[in-house]
């Protein structure tokens, strides 16, 4: 190999190396950043209307800004059972709503309702379950949505009702107005104990939690 074909790959070495350690120290600055804003802003990670599953007093909080209609949140559900199951005492989730879909805020007040009927993760489970049938993103079919929450018991003429009281208008417009506040633009958006995830996916957000958990040890 001649001096110049030598140079040449050295060069495109360097700038691969550049590359790579500019993406890392861009994602560090973009956690920071994130960290900081929610730090700022620690009220709007948790409300008092947040649902929450697991222990009420678990000291390690999954926040998961969650849009019923996205195939990842879907995804991602039983992920994030399974590293609950882990740390039965320890951790627990907080689910806010990001309904960037379209019909999703509509979904959102039939969880809503559906919680004031003490069925919330019967229907939430169903309505995932049911997802591929009425979660069309340009056309979702929300009596879909409704037939199959009706399935897992929920009274339908109730929970219509309930679904355009202001009390529940006003958890959606609180939620909105939360990750606007956040800058989540996509879900799902995880933050345990208020930290962002470094990147996303299920062994980085496992990875996360495990450390928090960690922490707790004496």
């Amino acid at each position: 190999m001649n001096a110049r074909k030598l140079v040449a790959l050295g060069v495109l070495l360097i700038l691969g190396l550049a590359f790579y350690f500019g993406m890392g120290a861009y994602r560090d600055q973009t956690q920071a950043e994130q960290d900081a804003r929610v730090g700022a802003e620690k009220s709007r990670l948790i409300r008092m209307h947040t649902p929450i599953i697991g222990p009420r007093s678990a000291p390690v909080t999954i926040v998961e800004f969650f849009d019923p209609a996205c195939e990842t949140c879907r995804a991602f559900y039983p992920i994030v059972k399974q590293i609950m199951a882990q740390y039965p005492d320890k951790v627990r989730l907080a689910l806010r709503y990001a309904p960037f879909h379209h019909g999703s805020d509509q979904v959102v007040k039939l969880l809503e309702a559906a919680r004031k009927q003490g069925l919330y993760i019967p229907v939430l489970e169903a309505l995932l379950a049911a997802q591929p049938e009425w979660a069309d993103h340009a056309r979702p079919d929300i009596g879909v949505a409704f037939e199959a929450a009706a399935r897992a018991g929920l009274d339908m003429e109730r929970a219509r009702q309930d679904m355009e009281t202001p009390e529940i208008q006003a958890v959606l417009a609180q939620d909105v107005e939360d990750l606007n506040a956040l800058q989540v633009s996509k879900t799902p958006t995880f933050f345990v104990n208020g930290r962002s995830l470094p990147s996303f996916g299920p062994e980085q957000l496992a990875r996360l939690v495990a450390e928090e958990v960690a922490k707790l040890q004496p």
